[in-house]
């Protein structure tokens, strides 16, 4: 059926169109269904809402991500038909029926979630049969790669592009940055994207939005790399792989992790963003890996995956019993990255050393001599911090970098927990402690979150252990219930 485009100055978050009642009738189509889109050559797969009054009887209302792609002025003839589905679900199916899918089948799979043309509730199927029934590792290399095809890439050329990603599942955790700085400062590239929260407190990605802008395009990721050597950006907004963004979102809907998804995952987006050497932070003991053989499995899984693609791969195995760091959750996480970078005293020594470490670890991958000297003087020189003042000031565009640490502001509800009796901490839930500053409305809250200042140890009555942060009294006391109820942290 033809119509003439209404652009509709709406960022809805994924194409959407908007029709009127009679014309969705005479389609056949429902709210939350696919329609397709075509002006010109150009053909992108769209939600429908249907909102009468938004849209004569002959118009389409489309929503900014699909007028952007299309490129349609007002009143531009547009050509829309039903999507079809079936291939897609079809595919699903065969998987939910636990049969093997060939690298054709999964390339198709791929380029429908590309194109927007399943839902989120077949890709949520999709996501369950990989979580129930696994992948193989031809399915895995499959998957891989159809992401990296299905999306855009970087060319670095033959030099050597550095990148390092933790598996997740400890609150805290924020490595990253101050790897990146160190590394960065002493001379590696690394072009760094990074996720938002899946199931944590926070991402790397929604960390560095409290200070910069983590949206660049991949020209400005360019710039900004062969400025400062580095970067610390939101793939989500790249293009890197595409497909993945979007099952991401149901997973993070779904509250799960799935293994052949998490391995496709980091690595597509590694190797479309053109890095070679990747060091893999695999946690175990109190995350996703619950014992070092757990985790020591799933790193050779990454260096037997990474082979087929022809990059280095190396695995750190880091113990996760208990959170790192002192703060979850945006600000409370960048705090603890500028104290470790300043090389304040009072910082999280867990975090800097355990940083220190990884950091050691991707320097020696690419080669550098006396890596854990290096990385050590990048950090207590100052140059590191110089370094990630200079990466935040080129993403923002501006030398303001003072002033926006200066402007991180903690949640103005508060609640200061103390321990009951003298005793040990002999656990603190990773898990938990990430459901409770969800509860507390991280990510979405920036200053939401927790501050724990007791890890694991003795402690005496009366000692600080959690101070809760949130923008609601409501969330303030859903916090307190869900300690009261669910017990993160177990004194004995």
């Amino acid at each position: 059926m033809k119509f003439k485009s209404k652009n509709l100055d709406w960022l809805a978050g994924r194409p959407v169109v908007i029709l009127g009642e009679e014309i969705s009738k005479k389609m056949n189509v429902h709210v939350n269904d696919r329609i397709s889109i075509r002006h010109g050559q150009k053909k992108v797969y769209a939600v429908v809402d249907i909102f009468p009054s938004a849209v004569k009887k002959n118009e389409i209302g489309l929503s900014h991500e699909i007028s952007t792609i299309l490129k349609t002025h007002k009143s531009d003839s547009i050509d829309a038909g039903t999507s079809d589905g079936l291939i897609g679900g079809r595919l699903i199916r065969k998987k939910l029926h636990n049969e093997k899918l060939t690298a054709e089948e999964i390339m198709t799979l791929i380029q429908e979630i590309s194109s927007n043309n399943l839902t989120e509730a077949e890709l949520a199927y999709f996501v369950s049969a990989e979580k129930i029934h696994g992948m193989s590792d031809d399915e895995t290399i499959a998957l891989t790669d159809a992401m990296v095809k299905t999306g855009k890439k970087l060319n670095w050329g033959n030099q050597i592009i550095a990148d390092k990603h933790c598996i997740g599942g400890i609150a805290g955790n924020r490595t990253t940055p101050i790897v990146v700085a160190i590394c960065a400062a002493a001379g590696l590239k690394l072009p760094k994207s990074s996720s938002r929260a899946i199931t944590s407190a926070s991402g790397t990605a929604d960390v560095i939005e409290t200070l910069a802008n983590v949206e660049l395009s991949l020209e400005e990721i360019k710039k900004v790399v062969e400025k400062t050597n580095a970067c610390l950006v939101w793939g989500g907004a790249l293009g890197l792989a595409p497909s993945d963004d979007k099952i991401i979102q149901v997973e993070r809907l779904l509250n799960l992790d799935v293994e052949p998804q998490l391995l496709s995952s980091i690595l597509s987006k590694k190797i479309a963003a053109g890095s070679n050497h990747i060091l893999i932070d695999i946690p175990y003991g109190g995350g996703k890996m619950k014992t070092i053989r757990d985790a020591k499995k799933l790193g050779k899984k990454f260096k037997k995956l990474a082979k087929h693609f022809n990059v280095k791969v190396k695995p750190a195995y880091t113990l996760g019993i208990e959170p790192i760091g002192n703060g979850f959750g945006p600000v409370l996480e960048m705090q603890d990255v500028i104290s470790v970078l300043q090389n304040k005293k009072d910082c999280p020594q867990d975090l800097k050393e355990k940083s220190l470490f990884l950091s050691k670890k991707l320097l020696s991958l690419c080669g550098v001599l006396f890596p854990g000297h290096k990385a050590r003087k990048m950090l207590e020189s100052g140059m590191a911090y110089e370094k990630f003042k200079e990466i935040i000031n080129a993403q923002n565009k501006s030398n303001d970098f003072d002033k926006r640490v200066k402007n991180l502001k903690l949640a103005k509800y508060q609640k200061i927990i103390y321990t009951k009796k003298t005793g040990e901490i002999i656990k603190i839930d990773n898990s938990k402690m990430n459901s409770l500053c969800r509860v507390l409305g991280t990510p979405e809250t920036i200053s939401a979150g927790v501050y724990l200042h007791s890890h694991l140890g003795k402690v005496e009555k009366g000692q600080k252990i959690l101070t809760l942060y949130s923008e609601s009294k409501q969330r303030l006391q859903e916090g307190l219930k869900f300690i009261q109820e669910f017990d993160p942290i177990n004194i004995k």
